[in-house]
């Protein structure tokens, strides 16, 4: 049993790589006791702890599903049983299974949903019913450029992080007054294991800014609206693409 002494706890999903770790790194620097949820990377996940740590942050990995409603409200209760309190939701697992809409099989239509759409309501709604019992709080949900441009193959991932862009500004303006803040980071490019098999030189070329970005750059950003210096703003989708859109 952990102490219930930590000063603020942040969970962030899919957070055993890329921008998720990131993110993970990021809030553990600014103080953040951080809950690292994977699906089945434990190993990559043991590994952000130990970035947390070297960080001077502190933190715990804890395996769970996003798309199990069930067990996502289990994990909520034990965390707010021993830690006290959830000052920060980072809705981040999410899945790709591109194809193109005529040739996608269900599964792959479904799996991708579930994951981005789903797993953000599973998360999401326990969460902020302790926020609000605490009048403060902060969700920062990972949406895409895909949400907002039409990209081929990718109908299944384009109408999840669309709907979850859609699902924030709604939940934002019904908690807005009770203290709580719901706001989406849309990242376009970055160098995550998503993109490695694209032709990045071609992609640089679509990007106005000429580069690929980092998952440190879209952390910062996450950070920033997990912060009081963000304190007034909710309801918003904030692209961080290099000028892509």
């Amino acid at each position: 049993m952990k102490e219930r002494n930590v000063r603020r706890v942040a969970i962030v999903t899919g957070a055993a790589k890329g921008i998720g770790r990131a993110i993970a790194v990021e809030l553990a620097a600014k103080g953040y006791y951080v809950v690292i949820n994977y699906l089945s990377d434990k190993e990559s996940a043991g590994q952000t702890l130990n970035m947390v740590e070297k960080v001077s942050g502190n933190g715990e990995v804890y395996g769970f599903d996003v798309r199990d409603g069930q067990r996502t409200e289990e994990v909520i209760a034990d965390v707010m049983e021993r830690l006290g309190r959830i000052d920060v939701l980072v809705n981040n697992a999410g899945i790709i299974k591109d194809g193109l809409f005529l040739m996608m099989e269900p599964e792959s239509w479904q799996a991708v949903v579930d994951t981005s759409l789903n797993g953000f309501y599973n998360m999401t709604r326990p969460v902020i019913e302790r926020m609000l019992r605490a009048r403060s709080g902060a969700v920062v949900s990972l949406s895409s450029a895909s949400s907002l441009l039409a990209n081929r193959g990718q109908a299944n991932y384009s109408a999840a992080k669309a709907g979850l862009n859609a699902a924030s500004r709604v939940v934002a303006a019904e908690v807005a007054r009770l203290g709580v803040r719901v706001n989406v980071v849309a990242p376009g490019l970055v160098e995550t294991d998503m993109i490695v098999d694209a032709p990045k030189d071609h992609i640089k070329t679509l990007i106005p800014m000429g580069r690929i970005g980092t998952p440190d750059e879209v952390a910062k950003v996450v950070a920033f609206l997990c912060s009081d210096d963000a304190s007034y703003i909710t309801g918003q989708i904030l692209s961080v693409n290099g000028g892509m859109c």
